[in-house]
Order: structure tokens, then sequence, then C-alpha cells
């Protein structure tokens, strides 16, 4: 063996245990994929307890849809309800937590209580894509007019539109996308009548079938187009007054007089110096946003009828489908965290001062 090997088991024996373990536990990785793990796990009990102290349970929901429907009396719903659900609510709540983590731990988020046979996973994974189609472009929209219009304010603060077009950016800000989203309806679907609203109901037409074809990918997009209007609107004021304040206060640091004091070339500042490090700031909230994307669009898909997982989600709340809302509120907690991790290590790994104070040496 060569001498210059490390073996690690004499390393473990010269180093103390409890200094090996507090090595590991400072390391800035370690430490940020912990935080995320924690907080995935405590979110997710929390939200395990939070659902069941909902007013009603599913099986009472059900029922009294059977009664109101059917006009059943209560123990004929009760039987019937008690043949579909397959779930014991009688049973003591930290049994029902332990037995939800075990089957957790196997990748089972178990069956939807108001579909039968079908699994939490599958739900998901149907639902999901149009979520992240819409929400994912909607913000992918916004976030590069948002840098060009904001750019070209801060450049242009001296023009006569540029107290209009912020101004407009910042009560853009400030309403709700739910607000926008009616609005659209209200006026582009039912005043006006400039788009056949009862049409673009859905995320595609009614036998359409999925394939790379553009007639689908037209329906698509038809489908799409006001919850990614809405989306745009709601979000590309916040970009347009961060990249204008970004980009204010990058042309005033010094390697930008320096750079202008050589003879550079206005478009190569523009770019290179300013444009790069303006939207630094904005890349690591563009990065938390992403994780936003999977429950940002509750209520906007269920104004627009857009049958994504926002949507699914809110009908999971409404009959109390517990696996189902678990299961989506676990995705969203996980998208939310691992977005903010990835934000973390890109931003440590451009600012290294981020790394030292968490604790990296």
């Amino acid at each position: 063996m060569n001498s210059t090997t490390i073996n690690p088991r004499v390393m473990l024996q010269k180093m103390p245990l409890r200094r090996w373990i507090k090595r590991v536990a400072s390391n800035y990785v370690v430490r940020m994929v912990g935080r995320a793990i924690f907080t995935i796990w405590f979110v997710t009990s929390l939200i395990f307890f939070l659902v069941r102290l909902m007013p009603s349970n599913p099986i009472e929901v059900y029922i009294n849809e059977l009664m109101v429907q059917y006009s059943l009396t209560y123990a004929e719903a009760r039987d019937q309800a008690a043949s579909l659900f397959a779930i014991d609510l009688d049973a003591p709540l930290w049994r029902q937590y332990v037995d939800y983590m075990v089957q957790l731990a196997h990748g089972n988020l178990g069956n939807s209580l108001r579909s039968p046979g079908t699994s939490v996973w599958q739900i998901i994974v149907a639902f999901l894509p149009w979520t992240l189609f819409s929400v994912g472009l909607g913000l992918i929209i916004s976030f590069v007019l948002g840098v060009f219009i904001g750019m070209l304010l801060a450049y242009k603060r001296q023009a006569l539109w540029e107290p209009a077009v912020s101004g407009t950016a910042s009560v853009l800000s400030s309403i709700p996308n739910y607000l926008i989203g009616i609005v659209l309806v209200v006026y582009l679907g039912v005043q006006w009548k400039l788009v056949p609203i009862h049409k673009m109901r859905g995320s595609h037409s009614p036998g359409m079938q999925p394939a790379f074809t553009w007639a689908f990918i037209a329906d698509i997009f038809f489908h799409a187009a006001l919850p990614i209007l809405t989306y745009v609107l709601s979000t590309i004021g916040s970009w347009i007054l961060s990249m204008k304040s970004s980009t204010i206060g990058t042309l005033g640091e010094d390697y930008v007089t320096v750079a202008r004091a050589r003879g550079l070339p206005e478009g190569r500042i523009t770019t290179a110096y300013v444009g790069r490090n303006a939207m630094l700031p904005l890349i690591t909230q563009l990065l938390i946003s992403i994780g936003f994307v999977v429950g940002g669009s509750i209520l906007i898909e269920n104004i627009f009828v857009y049958q994504g997982i926002g949507y699914r989600l809110l009908s999971a709340l409404s009959t109390r489908d517990y696996p189902l809302m678990q299961g989506i509120f676990m995705i969203i907690t996980i998208s939310v965290v691992v977005s903010n991790l990835v934000a973390d290590f890109i931003y440590g790994w451009f600012d290294p001062r981020v790394r030292i104070a968490g604790g990296e040496k």
C-alpha cells in the first residue's frame, strides 16, 4: 500500500468521534440538507394533524351528499359510506400518524378516498404537469419581460413615460392574482365577449389525445391562455420594480465607471457589467418563486376551471379527502423547500461569505 494513502479507519482512530461529528455537522452542505429534511418532516406532520382538525370528516361529508342527492336516511347513507372508505377514523390519532409515516417511508401516499382504487401518486402525476406548464410558462414570460422592462426603466429614468410604467408595475404587484383572474373572466369573457370563456374550461378539449402535434399544442395553449395571462400580469410588476432598483444600484458601482472610462462600448457595459450583476439578486428570487409554482395555482385554476393540481386540491379540501390532501401538500412543501435549498447553494457559490456565516470552515 502506498504510504501516502489515508486509511479511514486509522483516521477515525486518531480523530475522536465527537470531534468528527462536530466537524460533519458544521459543514455548510450538511447543515442545509439536514435543515431541509427536518422542515419537510415537520410540515408534513403538521399537515397530517391540521387536516384532521377541519370541521367534519370524509365519511360525514359523503353521508350528507348521499342524503341530499338520493334522499337516503342517515343509517342507509352511513352503511354505504362505511363500505366505500378504507379508513379507520376511530383509531387513536397517534396510531394513524405512525401508520401514515411508515407508509410514507416506503413511498406510499395511499389511495384517494373519493376515487377508490386510485393511488394519490396517480392523481398527482395526472394533474401536476398541467400546473407546471401553465404556471411555469407564466413565470418565465413575466421574468423575461420584467427584466427587460426594468432595465429599460433604469436607463430611461428621465423619460416622460417612465413614471406611468413604474406606477402600473406598482399597481399590478399589489393586486392579488385571483382578482386579476376574475377581472379577465368578467370583462374578456362576459362583458366584451372577446374570448369564448365557456370553451376554455379544462386543460384540453374533450377527446383530444396528448401527442406532439400542432393540433394538440394549439389546444393546450388555448385552454391555458387566460391562466398564463393571469400569472404574467400578477407577477411582472414585482420583476420590473426589482430589476429597476437593482440596475440603478449597479449603475452607480465603481467598476461600471471604470469600464466607461476605458472606452468600452455601451452595449458591452450593459450586458457584461450592468445586466449580469443586476440580475444576480433576481436569479435567487426566481429560484425561490419556482418552488411556489405547484402551490400558486389553487384559486386561479378554479376560477378558469383549469384542471391542474390546484383544482384537484380544492376538490379534495371540499370532500375532506385526507390522503390526497396530504399528498398534494407534501409535494408543495418539497418543491418550496428544495427551491430554497438550491437558491441558498447558488447564492453561497456566488458569495462565499454566506457559507462562512453558515458554519463552513
